[in-house]
């Protein structure tokens, strides 16, 4: 899919230094490709400590019911 971007050639710039891709494109892909892996983990450490433990789960024996 073709974008027209207006990315500030400072930041582009150091972008392709700092990211080692050869292309612009290939820049921005990784750049939103690391960008969504950090939010993921962020909502996933957002649910540390607000998830119930049951002590008693055994997934070895849930497993063997199938």
């Amino acid at each position: 899919m073709a974008t027209n971007l207006s990315i500030d050639p400072e930041l582009m710039e150091l972008a392709l230094k700092v990211g080692g891709e050869k292309t612009k494109a290939a820049t921005v892909t990784k750049a939103l490709q690391e960008f969504i892996a950090h939010r993921r983990q962020n909502a996933m450490l957002d649910l540390a400590g607000r998830l119930e433990w049951d002590s008693q789960y055994d997934y070895k024996r849930d497993k063997s019911r199938r």
